[in-house]
């Protein structure tokens, strides 16, 4: 956790930003998510039995919405407002005096276990997990796998760092490793304790989370189409880019589900550096870039679907507000004022 994006200060107009986050801002982010795993939920039970928490809240939103916010017009519109919407009630449930932090992925992407964020220390988002090895990890999921690939050192419960008794609630849906507990629903949402398991995987941030894998993909796609195509990751062809590049870089149960990871609570700084890369390629062209969307409303267009519009809805359930998906497009407007470092 060395860096993070500054939320709004003053105005709408007087947004700034800093660098890297102190010890202190570290254990007070840390703090603030424990402290809003302990907060009784918002969803009704009906909805998703297996909700315990106003951090499940969130969780029980995007296994729910999955197949219609990923490889999808609304892809990083959505996940910069549930970004925005978990901060805002991390800063007014909890106390949380800081801002989201990122990840900055390159600059830790050939010994990802040793950086701060999980090298089990107590200002990190916990460590590996416990080795167990359990064969390789197959995309999308381990009974119909598209693309099989070496697993880590972990695979187990994280056993240090301040996450170690975590409990993930949800899920699995569409795990990447064998032997998770089912779900006793079908779609996740039903009550499923165990811990949390991590297997960083050094193969997955090597091969594509290094710095010149963000710029190369910065620099080398002008519409947004292919730009969120290429940074999302194209399976088919055994590329990860950088999206599923980081989740699978944390691995487990539930980081590498594509339905249950934000579950993992390092979810919320890799998501924060996914905004932060679409901010940057945004500001190369603001007028070009900043309000353009590109895809349909259904995961790849399956099934097919109509194209998304900027009118469309962004829904997060109880935890804020429906938002036109044209109003999440810019960080310094409607509801949103913040730069990145």
């Amino acid at each position: 956790m060395v860096s993070h994006r500054l939320f709004a200060i003053k105005a709408e107009t007087d947004c700034s930003h800093r660098g890297s986050l102190s010890k202190e801002e570290r254990l007070d982010f840390v703090s603030a998510v424990q402290c809003f795993a302990e907060k009784g939920p918002l969803t009704a039970a009906e909805l998703a039995p297996g909700v315990r928490s106003r951090y499940d809240d969130f969780l029980a939103t995007h296994i729910n919405q999955t197949l219609s916010i990923h490889a999808t017009a609304n892809f990083l519109g959505w996940h910069r407002y549930y970004l925005w919407a978990f901060e805002k009630a991390l800063q007014e449930e909890c106390g949380y005096p800081g801002q989201l932090p990122y990840w900055s992925w390159g600059k830790y992407a050939l010994d990802p276990v040793n950086s701060p964020i999980f090298d089990g220390s107590d200002t990190s988002l916990g460590g590996d997990g416990s080795n167990e090895p359990y064969g390789d990890l197959c995309i999308p999921n381990c009974e119909t796998p598209n693309y099989v690939f070496p697993a880590g050192n972990g695979g187990g419960c994280v056993t240090s760092g301040p996450f170690k008794n975590w409990t993930v609630n949800l899920g699995p849906v569409s795990s990447t490793m064998p032997g998770i507990a089912p779900n006793p629903q079908p779609d996740g949402l039903g009550y499923n304790p165990r811990c949390l398991r991590r297997d960083i995987n050094r193969y997955v941030s090597s091969s594509w989370t290094k710095d010149n894998d963000t710029a190369w993909l910065i620099r080398e796609h002008d519409n947004i189409g292919t730009f969120q195509t290429w940074m999302q990751g194209v399976l088919s062809s055994k590329f990860f880019g950088v999206h599923a590049g980081g989740h699978m870089t944390i691995g487990g149960d539930p980081g590498g589900d594509l339905f249950a990871s934000p579950g993992d609570p390092a979810f919320y700084l890799h998501h924060g550096q996914i905004d932060r890369v679409w901010w940057i390629w945004q500001n190369l062209d603001p007028e070009r870039r900043t309000h353009t969307i590109a895809g349909t409303i259904t995961i790849e267009n399956t099934p097919p679907s109509r194209n998304g519009t900027l009118d469309d809805l962004i829904d997060l359930g109880v935890n804020a507000p429906p938002m036109r998906l044209g109003d999440a497009l810019s960080t310094v407007q409607g509801p949103f004022c913040y730069l990145y470092s």
